[in-house]
This record gives C-alpha cells, structure tokens and sequence, in this order.
C-alpha cells in the first residue's frame, strides 16, 4: 500500500523501537515522549500499533485536533480498525443539543470494545470521555441481532423495533426509523452509519443489505447485523459506568497534555454544578464525571504522554529530535531554497498531497525555478508537515506549502442528504399551486383513483377557479410542474377553458423570441469581429493559480480553461460566469485579470456598488501580493486629488487593474491599452450604464460574474447567444459552517460574540425589524459591556450604510446589527459568527443567504438561529429551519430546489423585463417556453445563422432520426400505475411517476426497474404495463404519432395534428403508408378534419401494442 511506505520508512526509527519495545515488555507503566512535532505524532502511534495487538486510547484536548489526529491515522493504517468517540452533544454538555450523527459513532466504538475485539484505536477528547456511559450489560440487554437464514417474522421485528423506540416512517433517512414495505423491512440502527434492507420471505430473512437513504438503493450485501437503539435514551440508572470500564486491561492510553484535559473536565463540571445549584435543573451533572476522577481512573492503565502538561509523575522518557514543517507562506523561492538546502545536508524530502494534479502543479512550479529540486511525492493525507532529525526526513504538506484549509473527514459521520430534502421541498404536497402548459395555474389536489371501463386507474386531480376540476393522467405528468413565484404571494388562478392562458403564453413566447433574435445576431457580429489574441500562461500565471487557498473545483478548472481559451482566441471575448455565493468566481476573474497584465494589458473591473469595490480591492491585493501587478481603486470615497492621481496614471499605463463603480465609463476616464474588461454582478447596473458599456465592449474581451444561479436546461438554449461557464460545485475544502437552533438566550449570544472577537473576528446580529432594531443593540450593548457595534438598516440613506459598511469593512465595529440588508453580495472574510433574531419568519433560500455571509475564509464559521420555542412554530417553519441546520455545508442543487431562488435573476440572462413574467407562467413553465421559442427560431432561421456564424459549434446538431412530434399522450382503459400497497406514499408515487416520464432510452429505463426491485420488491403487473407503456411512447414518437388511444381491444394512433408538418413531406410518411397498405385486414387509415389516423384490432395488451408498433417500425427499416 502506498500509504504504509510513510510507515516503513519510520520502521527503524530509533525511538520507536524503544518505545515498541518498553510497550512489549511492560516495564513501565508511564513514558514520557517529548519532541514529536506535526503529524510525527499519528506516525508513531500507526508505527506502534503495527507491532502490537492491543487497543490505544488517544486523548487530544479539543474536538478538531482529534478529528485531524483520526484523520491522520485513518491515512495511515486504513479506517477498518480506528474509532473516532465524540461527545453526545453538539457542543458540550453545557448546552444540552444532541447530535445524533455523534451517538451513531459513539454507539459503534462501545459495540466494537463490548465485542471483546483487542486491536484498535480509540480517538477521542475532554467532553466526550467525561460523558458516562451505558454499561456493558445493558448494552447486551439492548443490542437485537439478525443474520440471513434466521427465523423470525416481520411482526415479531417491528414489535422488538418499537420497544427501542424506533419511529414508522415512509422512507428511513435517520437513525432511529423504520419503514416496511411488503415483504421489505428498513432500519437504521444507531450502531452504524448506513441503514439496513432486509428482505423476509415468509418468516425467513432472506438477505440483508446496507443502502444509502439519499436515493434508497442497496450498498453491499451484509452476513449478520447488529440494531441498537438510541442509548442515550436509556434511563439514568443505567447510565452509570465511565468509558475506561469499556477499555481492556491491556489497554494505552495516550495524552497530549493530560493536565490540561483534567483541568478542561473540571471546568465543564463546575460550571454545570453552579448552574444547577442556581436552579437551572438539567440532571446533566449526573451523567458527567471530573477531571480528576477520569485521571484516577487511567491510574488503572499504562500511559504514554507525548504533551507538554502532563499530569503523571513519568517513570522513562524517550525523546524525540523533530521540528514542525516551517512556515513557506506561498513563497516557493523559500521552499526552493529550503529543498536544495535539504538536499545539501543529506534529509530526504517528501512532498504530500491528497490530488496528483497539486503535486504536477508543483513539478511545474519547480521546474522553472530551479529544475535541480529533487522531492518524492506521496498521495496522502496528512494534517501537519514535521522533519525528523534522527532518520533525516522531512515531511511536507502541501496544504500548508500553499496555505490552504485543511478539511478533517470523519468516517460514517452520517448526514441527511441534500437530495432528501430537495425532494421534501419540491415534492408536490395537497394545496400547492401547479402549472398545466395546457391550462395555466391551478391548486393540486392529490392523487386519485378513477374508473375507466371498469379498470381502475390513477390521476392527478388539479382544481381550478370556480371549483372545476381537471384530471391528469401520470402519462401527461410533464405538461405540469410546481410552481415558483416570485416570493411567497399567491398567483393568480385560472378559468379552465378561456383562452387567458393561451394568450399570456404566446405573448411571452414571442417576446423571448425578439429577445434571443437580439442576442444571436450580437454573439455573430462578435464571433467576425477582431480582437486582442492574449499569449499562453506564463509560469507566474501558473504560481498564482497554486497558491489558491482551496483546491479548484472541477467547474472552477473548466470556466478558468474556458476563459483563457478565449482570451487566446483571435476575437473578443464574451464570457458570462455563474456561480452561487461563495462558489470561486472572484478566484477566476483574478486568474483572467492576471494573465491580461502578464500581457501589459489593463484590467477594469466594475463593481455596483463603493462597498464591493473596496472588497474586490483588498481580494485582488490580497491574491496578487508578491505579483508585479498595481492594482487600485476609484469610488467617491477617494479625495479628488487621490482620484485625479489615479486617472492620470490610468492613462500612463501605470496602473495594470483598477477596480470601480460606474464611475469607471465616465467621460473623464482613459485608458492607455484596455484588453479586458471584468463585470461583477451585471444584473444590478442600469441602462445608462450599460449602454456606455456595449460602446466599450465592441472589441475588449468581457467577463461577467453573476450569482444568479442558472438551470442547465436554460444553457443549452442560449448556447448560440453568449458563452456560459457554471460553477456549480462548492469549493471542497470550505469550512462548514456549524449552525445551531437556540431561543433568545442571552448566553449562548454572550459567548458567541466573546468567542468571535476574543480570536479578533466580527459579528453579524440579523434583525429584521426596523423599528426595535435599537433595542437589540442596547441589549447587546448590556451583555457584552466592551463591544463597538453598529446599527445598519434600509431606512438609512444610502451614503450612511456605505460608511457603517466601510467602517464594519475597516474593523472599526464588532458587532453589525443590521436587518437584511446585508444578504446582497457582501463578502467580509473577518466576520464568522452570525446570529439571526427571528429565523423563523425568513424563507429558506435568505436564510441559506444570509448565513453565507460568514464562513467565506478558512477560520470556523458559527450561525445561530434565534427563535421561539419549537412547539410555537408552525410545521412548516419547523422543516425549513431544520432543514437549513442540517445542511452546513450547501451546494447548489440545494439553491436551486429553493422557490425563492430560482426567480432572482434567471430572467435578467436575456433581459430585465423578464421576471414579471416569470412571476406570471410560473419558473418551469417559462423554461418550457424558453426552450420551444429558441428551438422554432432555429428551425426557421437556419439560413441566416449559418452565414453568420461560422463557428457555432456549441448548437448541438440534429439527430439523424429526426423526429416530428414535440409532445406525446396515451390514453387506456387498461390498469397501469404503481399500486398503493406496492408504493404507499403518494409524493414519491408522484416523484416516480414523473421520474418515468422522462426516461428517453432502454439503459435508464432499465436502471429504473431495478431501483424499484431494490426498493420496492418484484414489479406488480400493473406497474410492468407501466414502464412498457413508456416503450410505447419511444415507438410511436419515431413513428410520427401524437396521441395513442388504447380502449375496447383497439389501438388508435393520431399522427400529428399539423398537416402543414414537414413529417408528411417525408420519406417516413410514405414509407408508413405504404407497408399499412400492405397489411389492410388488421390495420386501417381513416381522415377526419384533415387529423389523420390509424385503427388496429385486437390489442388487448401493452405487450401486444408493442410488437405490433415495432412491427410497423421494423418494416419501414427493412424497406429503407
């Protein structure tokens, strides 16, 4: 294994043998071992814990060293054998908010020790091990275990399951819930991170597998299993063993710095004891032990103390001679000189690296620095780079090399998936508005059963105005989606059958179409015009792209690519760059700027507002420090003669990038040699401004940023109209941010804001009240005495936010009470603690928002949720807010699922006029439109475009099979659906359904089937007819067919309604009539109103229309 060359090399290392061999002979039962620096630490106890069989215990005194310490070991040795043990809670026990990711992880390291297993490593810290613990017997008492081949029914688990208090759920996604289906039972026990199928037959278990709860579908096959309940539910009197009587006899207990780890238990403990002693009644100073009486109990084990501060009196030291990775700074010339020097005094050096394109980026880097650097690279992670001085090694990450966040991961640390609740928030519930394209806006109102010639069959019921009621059959369930307003506000509903739909649709159609008409014509003259060809990346291009504080997203790598590929490209270019909050876009603008200066061309970056170009000006600064790049700024907070100085140095090509308001296209402003001009948040600028631009533009390459998050669907219909990058994907590296739900308690926000500023932070305090928002701030004022703050709302005037703004930006407040104002763009790397007041009355997508205000840095992030007591929120408050707790760390799937988001700037991609009505046709319903508006104006305008446009190879081209119908039905008296018993909750019948409708090949269809098989069971006849029907559809699509009607033993196909189609001009048709022709007993073509159709007898199954469809098909092949 890769990983264990690290290990071998270590092998021999002098004090290790030593200290593997006191261990081997027992002789002492404490060692000291001072001077292990960095990660040395972990490599000694992976090294010990090769030679022995025993279990370690290592104590670390906070909760991030021993994640990155697991981490460490978890590299190292492999994940089979190492244990991460947190505490119950959130935070500490003072708080008293559990997480039940941790006890699941708890719960599995005391099932491991309780099994009697000798080997393994224990990672844990002060308040988790203060924490007593279940006994051994009672976790005997509680622990149910199944193996395949055992006896036992499906009534006789779901009673045992109810006795551990375990939760009937539909479909299981969190420890301790259970769900049956059939002959299907799901579990989630606490004593593992992923849930468990077993599938009985008769009162057999037949198999057991793992599976994920995000898409439900089965991991690997298990042998025999253990379920535990919640064992922190298990009453106090049981709850009385500390977690040293879990360890065997034969058991090391590691400390670094045992004195301090003592003296952090008692602090805990003193301070639950005064606080109940004030009355304040937790029962919590049961359930925790002190200090001192854990330091007793270790007296009982060997020790072995590699910290400053120990608490033993030590019987033999062995010393290690090593130093911590020095620190680089993204110098590389340091590091350059530090390796030659290495080399020179005989210490061989290896580089580490989770990615081999990081340590390719190095290579580079070296190469044209100095091409005698000589290290060996090695693809692990490791938290903290050390050099050994007896084995002269040194070690060095390259996290630290380039000064990145470094992310611990932790084995089995079990989230709710996003995905669960994308489906929760766009799932249709009773009461929800939906779109018909047919019918316009209406309320759904569940699935129903209806009788079609005495078969029963299942449909969407929609209620429109004046209580008319409208079925939809699941085959037509792509003509509606949910619908997504504005904001909250209700649409408005329509009279099925007055064409006031009809007209607002074609409106809007034709509207896009002027629109995109614009844009195309625009994107051609640009493609013919000639711009600036900028040269190849320089190898400082390159230094500055590895020294980004995060790894590059794979979407940050291709927009990055995409933009120097059209910077390199002979005409201008026009590139527009989405991405959420947060997501990396300022990181490309920067690369792009840079490699126009490298090319002593200037750089404009226009910013909306003096704020943002203060921040873009200290990014910029900050990145490109060491650079010879002279970056500036200019908004109206500069003196006139700073202004006039910067102007004048602007036009003598002094300056390479200046960043700005609108000020930036003013008259007075003159540029020696402008090559690229950057536009930030384009949406938010007026027209004047931006007519100035296109003047500007015509032959300058142009990047535009925007947060607005754009549907894939929208890009491939504006393909032909600008140049799109997507930056979907999070940076991975980003610190989550810890977000936790409280009331309005004055301590929690006592030491949040203390916490924050004691490590030299800021706050933000969000109140959404303008008219108490002073009280809040004379509140804070009382219970923080020695905190500046200031108070920022939108009744201010506008130039009197920008200073508190300024002021907040320039560190002189530290605490921010401001209401929403905030949420728009703003980006202070210093402020990572936020509190919001009320955070209840805020909608998902500005609470996601809001909290990604803090956390943009690579410091630890805090969001607290101020609200009122659960039971006085409605449901619906409830799920968004634990919804948005769970998630700490976003992407953007989750963004795009919120209804509030989607509108905010989809519309202004084509124009500012578009989000009324988006508002009107609802946010799906207008991509709908979009794309057919786009479509019809390149099927008539072929012509034109490709005169043109000589290059527009983005469109994507026909396909060969041409097909002549845009949108197919069915309609049956046959039973096809999913049936209640075999699916019982209706959203994810719903979910499935729509699911279905979209497959478009035999691969996915079958991927499909063996899903519900996994989850579900065998398919029930009426579901098989289900899926062939959507067969039916493949067929009759190719075959120019609109509708299908399958009643009374007849198939009845209607070609398309058009006549003006072009499908009746084809070889198709012809061919279609002719091989009828041919078969005219069975088969039979009728003309009614110019609708043409064809009648086929004796259809009494979805199988029997299949073959005599692909009959038709497979005739016309063989005659072409």
């Amino acid at each position: 294994m890769k990983e264990n060359q690290l290990i071998g090399l270590f092998d021999k290392h002098p004090a290790i043998l030593e200290l593997a061999g006191s261990i081997e002979k027992q002789e002492f039962q404490r060692i000291g071992i001072p001077g292990l620096a960095g990660s040395l630490k972990a490599v000694t106890l992976a090294g010990i814990f090769s030679k022995t069989s025993l279990t370690h215990l290592v104590l670390l005194p906070e909760k991030e060293d021993a994640a990155y310490f697991y981490n460490d070991l978890v590299a190292l040795t492999g994940d089979d054998s190492v244990f991460f043990f947190p505490s119950t809670y959130k935070r500490s026990v003072q708080y008293e908010q559990t997480e039940p990711a941790n006890i699941v992880l708890r719960t599995e390291t005391l099932n491991h020790l309780a099994s009697g297993k000798r080997k393994g490593i224990i990672v844990s810290y002060p308040e988790s091990v203060m924490e007593k613990v279940i006994s051994r017997r009672n976790l005997k008492k509680n622990t149910l275990n199944i193996s395949k081949g055992d006896k036992i029914s499906l009534e006789f688990l779901e009673e045992m399951l109810r006795e551990y208090n375990f939760k009937r759920v539909d479909f299981v996604y969190e420890p301790g819930q259970y769900a049956i289906r059939g002959s299907i039972a799901d579990l989630f026990s606490y004593s593992t991170d992923l849930p468990y199928r077993i599938d009985f037959f008769g009162e057999e278990v037949e198999s057991i597998r793992t599976f994920k709860t995000d898409d439900q579908l089965s991991v690997a096959v298990q042998k025999q299993i253990s379920v535990i309940p919640n064992i922190q539910d298990i009453s106090i009197e049981e709850v009385n063993d500390s977690f040293t009587d879990f360890l065997p006899p034969s058991a090391l207990i590691w400390f670094d710095d045992s004195a301090f780890i003592r003296d952090k238990m008692n602090n805990i403990f003193f301070q639950i004891e005064e606080k109940e002693e004030s009355g304040h009644f937790s029962g919590k100073r049961d359930l925790i032990i002190t200090g001192n009486r854990f330091i007793d109990e270790c007296e009982e084990f060997r020790i072995i103390e590699f910290g400053k501060r120990g608490a033993f009196p030590l019987q033999k030291l062995i010393e290690f001679r090593s130093e911590l990775q020095p620190v680089f700074n993204k110098n590389f010339k340091l590091l350059t000189e530090k390796l030659i020097s290495n080399k020179i005094s005989g210490y061989r050096t290896f580089i580490i690296s989770e990615s081999q394109s990081q340590i390719d980026r190095l290579r580079d880097i070296f190469a044209e620095i100095n091409p005698d650097v000589q290290f060996t690279p090695l693809l692990l992670n490791l938290h903290s780079g050390f050099t050994d001085n007896d084995l002269n090694i040194s070690v060095y990450t390259d996290h630290q090399i380039f000064d990145r966040y470094h992310k611990f991961r932790i084995r089995g640390y079990f989230t709710r998936h996003e995905s669960i609740s994308v489906k929760e928030l766009t799932g249709l519930n009773p009461g929800d508005y939906v779109v018909h394209i047919d019918h316009g806006i209406g309320k759904f109102g569940g699935l129903e059963k209806i009788e079609v010639n005495g078969k029963i069959q299942e449909a969407i019921k929609l209620v429109y105005r004046d209580n008319d009621t409208l079925y939809v059959g699941i085959h037509s369930l792509h003509r509606i989606s949910k619908y997504k307003g504005k904001d909250d506000s209700a649409p408005k509903i329509y009279k099925l059958g007055s064409g006031a739909w009809q007209k607002l649709k074609q409106t809007t159609k034709n509207r896009v179409k002027d629109i995109a008409k614009d844009l195309i014509i625009l994107y051609a003259k640009r493609l013919a015009s000639k711009g600036y060809p900028f040269s190849p990346d320089s190898y400082m291009q390159r230094e500055l792209e590895s020294s980004f504080i995060y790894e590059d997203t794979p979407d940050q790598l291709i927009a990055t690519n995409a933009i120097k590929e059209d910077m390199e490209a002979p005409h201008p270019m026009d590139r527009l760059v989405c991405g959420d909050v947060g997501f990396g876009k300022t990181e490309v603008a920067i690369r792009a700027a840079f490699k126009a200066a490298a090319d002593s061309k200037q750089v404009a970056v226009l910013v909306p507002t003096t704020i943002l170009a203060l921040q873009h000006y200290k990014t910029f600064n900050e990145r490109l420090k060491g650079f010879p790049c002279n970056v500036e700024y200019l908004t109206r907070y500069k003196k006139a003669a700073e202004q006039k100085k910067i102007l004048s140095q602007l036009e003598e090509g002094k300056i390479d990038i200046i960043i700005g308001t609108h000020k930036l296209v003013g008259q007075e402003v003159r540029f020696k040699d402008l090559g690229l001009l950057i536009i930030d948040e384009e949406q938010r600028f007026g027209v004047s401004v931006k007519e100035k631009l296109k003047k500007l533009k015509t032959n300058v390459d142009t990047l535009t940023l925007t947060a607005t998050p754009i549907p894939r669907t929208l890009q491939f219909s504006l393909m032909g109209a600008r140049d799109l990058s997507i930056i979907n994907t999070p940076p991975p590296n980003r610190m989550p941010i810890i977000t936790e739900l409280h009331g309005f308690n004055e301590e929690i926000i006592k030491e949040g804001i203390e916490y924050e500023v004691s490590r030299n932070g800021q706050v933000f305090v969000i109140h959404n009240r303008v008219e108490n928002i002073k009280e809040i701030q004379t509140k804070i004022s009382r219970i923080c005495p020695n905190v500046k703050s200031a108070v920022v709302h939108g009744q201010m005037k506008g130039t009197d936010i920008e200073n508190v703004m300024f002021n907040f930006i320039q560190g002189d407040y530290d605490v921010l009470i401001a209401t929403t104002i905030i949420e728009s763009g703003l980006d202070i790397p210093n402020a990572n603690t936020i509190f919001i007041n009320d955070a209840h009355k805020f909608g998902l997508s500005e609470l996601h928002q809001l909290r990604g205000r803090v956390g943009r840095s690579n410091k630890k992030a805090f969001c607290y949720l101020l609200t009122p007591p659960p039971d006085n929120l409605t449901h619906e408050a409830r799920r968004r807010l634990k919804a948005i707790e769970e998630f700490s760390e976003l992407g953007s799937g989750f963004n795009l699922a919120m209804q509030d988001l989607d509108i905010r700037g989809s519309g202004n991609l084509l124009g500012g006029e578009q989000s009324g009505f988006i508002a009107d046709v609802g946010f799906e319903t207008y991509q709908k439109i979009l794309n057919e508006a786009i479509t019809e104006l390149r099927e008539t305008e072929p012509v034109e475009q490709d005169t043109a446009v000589p290059s527009l190879k983005a469109q994507p081209a026909l396909r060969p099979d041409k097909t002549y119908v845009s949108d197919f039905q069915i309609d049956t008296d046959l039973e096809i659906m999913f049936p209640d018993e075999y699916v019982s909750n209706i959203s994810e019948r719903i979910r499935l359904y729509k699911e279905l409708n979209e497959i478009g090949n035999e691969e996915t269809l079958h991927t499909f089937v063996n899903k519900l098989t996994d989850r579900f069971g065998p398919l029930p006849p009426p579901a098989a007819d289900l899926v062939d029907i959507v067969r039916i559809k493949w067929i009759a699509v190719r075959l120019g067919v609109e509708k299908i009607l399958l009643k009374n033993n007849l198939l009845i196909a209607n070609f398309i309604s058009d006549p003006d189609s072009q499908f009746y001009k084809s070889s198709l048709f012809i061919s279609i009539m002719n091989y009828i022709g041919q078969k005219h007993g069975q088969m039979a073509v009728k003309q009614k109103d110019s609708k043409l159709s064809l009648t086929i007898k004796e259809i009494k199954s979805v199988k029997a229309a299949i073959q005599i469809l692909n009959s038709i098909l497979q005739g016309i092949e063989s005659k072409n």
